[in-house]
């Protein structure tokens, strides 16, 4: 009977806790800063994981049924980050961070891109959004990218699908697939789940969660592979990235709220290189990791 009670509370205070968190959480959360400008020298991909450019988003229904309308925020944000997948050399960007909504249908997000939630219910949402690469330029690490020549800037599209366990249980998992026009010109995928974590509080809270993403061989072989001409231009033997698995890693996001309108977000995510990524001989490390933090105001 007491182990009982103690279980019971036990529970409630961990709902109480994760519903502390999913409260506030909803009227700040950017989820992220996927968006640095060019003349930042920005990368993408990025070692976040895809779930951290919408953390929280997804839980805001759960515990705020009646969303308002309009929901602004925007920021500054800086993120130490490879200077290109698979470096083992870092730099500083810097640049603006922006969130909008109206009425959990149309978002225009830095992280998530411009779309739509075409198809929702109270604990999941399927959307459609357009997005963008920035691409590598070879100047951005002369010594290792010389003769490889750039991966333009490319519009995409992306369609991504999350869904929540449950409020007892505030498991977010996450599927996207994204299709890039021009620059890499491939598909890639990513399945990734996170959750609030405890020690969250009115004014604090933060998350956690694994990430995996997928490729097709267009993809791969735009970032990892290296062809003729750039084998005969470059420091780099010819070599074929094949499909498949491209990544696994591991994120974290935090938000720490000032008042009413000022708030901070920081995200660190570590990503290891696997297959045909993992492999390749422009990979300097397997392992990379990026943190980045952010100042924000809510409107």
């Amino acid at each position: 009977m007491l182990n009982s009670r103690r279980k019971k509370r036990g529970r409630a205070l961990r709902n109480k806790q994760t519903g502390i968190a999913a409260t506030s959480l909803v009227a700040v959360t950017l989820g992220g800063i996927a968006f640095l400008p060019g003349s930042a020298s920005a990368q993408t991909p990025s070692p976040l994981g895809e779930w951290q450019y919408s953390v929280g988003v997804p839980l805001q229904k759960m515990w705020q049924p009646n969303i308002p309308d309009w929901q602004v925020r925007i920021g500054v944000a800086t993120s130490f980050q490879p200077r290109f997948e698979g470096s083992d050399r870092y730099h500083v960007v810097a640049g603006p961070s922006i969130d909008v909504r109206y009425k959990d249908l149309f978002f225009l997000s830095s992280g998530e891109g411009f779309g739509v939630n075409f198809a929702q219910g109270a604990n999941w949402r399927v959307s459609l959004a357009a997005v963008y690469d920035l691409g590598r330029r070879g100047q951005d690490d002369p010594q290792e990218l010389n003769g490889l020549g750039n991966i333009n800037v490319a519009p995409g599209l992306k369609l991504a699908g999350e869904y929540v366990v449950s409020k007892d249980f505030p498991l977010v998992i996450r599927a996207d697939v994204r299709r890039y026009f021009g620059g890499s010109n491939g598909w890639i995928g990513d399945l990734g789940a996170y959750m609030p974590m405890p020690g969250s509080s009115k004014t604090f809270f933060w998350f956690a969660g694994p990430n995996v993403s997928l490729a097709d061989s267009t993809y791969m072989n735009s970032w990892f592979g290296v062809n003729q001409e750039q084998a005969a231009h470059s420091q780099y033997p010819q070599y074929h990235a094949s499909a498949g698995f491209k990544s696994v890693g591991f994120g974290v996001s935090a938000i720490w709220l000032f008042n009413k309108h000022w708030f901070a977000t920081a995200d660190g995510a570590f990503e290891q290189l696997v297959g045909g990524a993992g492999n390749s001989p422009i990979v300097r490390t397997r392992a990379t990791g990026v943190a980045d933090v952010s100042i924000n105001y809510r409107f």
